[in-house]
């Protein structure tokens, strides 16, 4: 059985144990830039917190816990990362949807220093997003997200990896 399918079944088991803690979960399909596949699974935490509320919109933000398989390349093998990022967002008021925009900077820890055909030169590293995206029907999002690995240049070499991906949210 392939790793991301078994990572998979096992998200989707852990999902009555999850969901009695209030949050999210979070499957993101995606690609890296050398075009090898990537899988993550997030719980995310939302901050009770809301700053410059207007009448376009308002900033709150999220915890975000998350695994990400990324698929073998002509240089290493399979590898996993863990990482935790605090990831802010700003949703634009909206009838029926919820546009938003987010960042975040966090950090992770990888299963080895080669990933992919790259080579990130230690296993911990900063994790940097982008994305956007849209909230419906209460408890849903969609959206699409870059996401960033590097050192910091703390460790040679540092060429760091990105992943590319569209993302599905359930907030429980």
């Amino acid at each position: 059985m392939h790793p991301a399918f078994s990572l998979g079944i096992a998200a989707l088991a852990c999902l009555p144990w999850v969901s009695t803690f209030a949050g999210s979960m979070t499957i993101a399909p995606g690609i890296t830039g050398q075009s090898d596949a990537t899988l993550r699974l997030a719980y995310g935490r939302a901050w009770d917190n809301r700053w410059l509320q207007s009448q376009r919109g308002e900033l709150s933000g999220y915890w975000d816990l998350g695994l990400t398989y990324w698929e073998e390349g002509e240089a290493a093998p399979d590898r996993y990362s863990i990482s935790f990022s605090p990831v802010f967002v700003y949703r634009f008021n909206a009838d029926g949807f919820t546009p938003f925009i987010e960042a975040g900077i966090g950090a992770a820890a990888f299963s080895g220093t080669q990933v992919g055909d790259r080579d990130l030169g230690s296993r911990l590293a900063f994790e940097d997003r982008i994305g956007a995206g849209v909230e419906f029907a209460v408890h849903h999002v969609i959206g699409i997200r870059a996401m960033h690995y590097s050192n910091a240049d703390l460790a040679r070499p540092n060429q760091g990896i990105e992943s590319y991906s569209l993302y599905y949210r359930y907030s429980f």
